[in-house]
C-alpha cells in the first residue's frame, strides 16, 4: 500500500483537513457522508485525496443512509467512517444505535455546532449528551473530546484502533473553531510511531460452514424475546467495563494542593490551562482536570484528584447549559465537594472568562 505520509513533517492547516489526513494515515477506505456545516471540508479534502491512494467516498442522499452504508461497509471488511454535525448527529442516532447493537466498528467525526435544531453553523459544545448516550441503548460507545488539531490526528488513529480492536462504535468529538480554524500540528505515519493498526475483517460473507468450519456471526439488532435481550445486553455491558480501564483517557495538572479544580473538556480546555498558570501566577491555587474520554468517563481518576486536593470548589465550565456537567454529577455522585458552573452555550469560553469566574467565587 502507498504510503500517505513518509517522514514525519509539520503542518499548518484546518482541524477538518488534519481529519481527513488522519483518515488516510490509519488506513481508512472509504468516507460515507452528506453536507453539513462545519464538517463540509472532511469530505472536500477527502474527495481531493482519496483517488490518488485508491480510497473511496459516497455522498449519500442524506445522514441517515451515510451513517447506515457505514455500517455495511464495515461489516464487508472495510475500514468505513463518516463525519457529521448538529442535525445530522442528530438523524445518525439510529445507525449509530444500530452499530452499538451489532457490535461494528464504525468510527464518526462530529464537529459540534450550536443548536437545538440547525441553530449556528459555528460552534458549540451541546452535542455531549446526544453523542455520548443519543442512542436508545446503553451508551456503549467510545467518545473521545479532542482539543487540538494534534488530538484530532491522534485521536482518529487511535479511534480507528479502538474501533477494530473492541467492537465498539467509536466518535471523535470536535467542534465549529476546531473544524475552521488553522494550527499546527505534526503529521505521521502510524507504523514510524510504533502504532500498528488493527486490520479490518469482514463480519458476513465468512467461509466454511456454520456449525462446522465456524459459528454463526450473530449481527443482530433485534430480539424477540425480552430475556434474550437482558442477556445479550448484561454480556455487552460486562465486556464493556471490562475495557474500560484500557480506553479511559484524562489530563490532570496542578491538582495536588487546588483549593479550586477546573474541569473543561474539549477546546475550552484550551483556555483552563492558560486560566490555571495565570492563577497560579497570582498566587490562587487552581488545579486543571480534563477527561479526554466522555465515555468511558475517568470517574476514579477524578475522584481520585478531588480527594488528593482537599479542594472546597470545583468549576465545571462548558459551552453548553450543564451537559457536561450532568455527565460529570451522574459519574462522581456523591462526592461533597461544592460544584460552580460557568455556561456559555453556543459562545467561546476564554481565559479571561474562568479567571473572573473562578475569583468571583472564591
Amino acid at each position: 500500500m502507498q504510503k500517505v505520509i513518509g517522514e514525519s513533517k509539520k503542518s499548518f492547516m484546518t482541524g477538518n483537513e488534519a481529519a481527513a489526513w488522519a483518515c488516510l494515515a490509519a488506513g481508512a477506505d472509504i468516507m460515507f457522508g452528506y453536507p453539513i456545516t462545519p464538517q463540509n471540508e472532511i469530505m472536500h479534502y477527502w474527495t481531493r485525496m482519496a483517488p490518488k491512494y485508491g480510497k473511496g467516498f459516497l455522498q449519500t442522499e442524506d445522514e441517515l443512509s451515510a451513517g447506515f452504508t457505514v455500517c455495511g461497509g464495515v461489516q464487508s471488511g472495510k475500514k468505513a467512517f463518516t463525519a457529521t454535525a448538529g442535525p445530522g448527529n442528530v438523524l445518525m442516532q439510529e445507525p449509530f444505535g444500530m452499530a452499538e447493537a451489532m457490535r461494528l466498528p464504525l468510527l464518526a467525526i462530529i464537529q459540534q455546532r450550536g443548536g437545538p435544531s440547525s441553530g449556528t453553523v459555528v460552534y458549540s459544545q451541546q452535542e455531549v449528551a446526544l453523542t455520548t448516550y443519543g442512542g436508545n441503548g446503553e451508551g456503549h460507545r467510545i467518545v473521545y473530546s479532542t482539543s487540538t488539531h494534534q488530538e484530532i490526528f491522534d485521536y482518529i488513529i487511535k479511534g480507528f484502533n479502538s474501533a477494530w480492536k473492541y467492537r465498539f462504535p467509536v466518535f471523535i468529538l470536535g467542534d465549529g473553531y476546531q473544524a475552521k480554524m488553522r494550527e499546527p500540528l505534526e503529521m505521521y505515519d502510524p507504523e514510524s510511531r510504533g502504532i500498528e493498526m488493527v486490520k479490518s475483517y469482514p463480519l458476513i460473507g465468512l467461509g466454511g460452514k456454520i456449525g462446522q468450519d465456524r459459528g454463526p456471526s450473530h449481527l443482530c439488532n433485534i430480539y424477540s424475546l425480552e430475556e434474550e435481550l437482558y442477556e445479550v445486553i448484561t454480556k455487552v455491558q460486562a465486556e464493556y467495563e471490562a475495557i474500560m480501564p484500557q480506553i479511559t483517557e484524562y489530563e490532570e495538572k496542578q491538582c495536588d494542593d487546588a483549593d479550586i479544580i477546573l474541569l473543561t473538556h474539549g477546546v475550552v480546555s484550551r483556555a483552563a490551562d492558560d486560566a490555571m498558570k495565570a492563577l497560579r501566577a497570582q498566587g490562587i491555587k487552581a488545579g486543571y482536570f480534563r477527561p479526554i474520554t466522555l465515555r468511558p468517563f475517568p470517574q476514579k481518576e477524578l475522584r481520585a484528584a478531588i480527594a488528593k486536593s482537599g479542594a472546597k470548589k470545583m468549576l465545571i465550565a462548558e459551552s453548553a447549559i450543564g451537559q457536561f456537567d450532568r455527565l460529570v454529577k451522574q459519574e462522581i455522585y456523591g462526592e461533597t465537594i461544592k460544584i460552580e458552573n460557568l455556561f456559555m452555550p453556543g459562545v467561546g469560553i476564554i481565559e479571561s472568562d474562568l479567571i473572573d469566574k473562578v475569583k468571583s467565587v472564591l
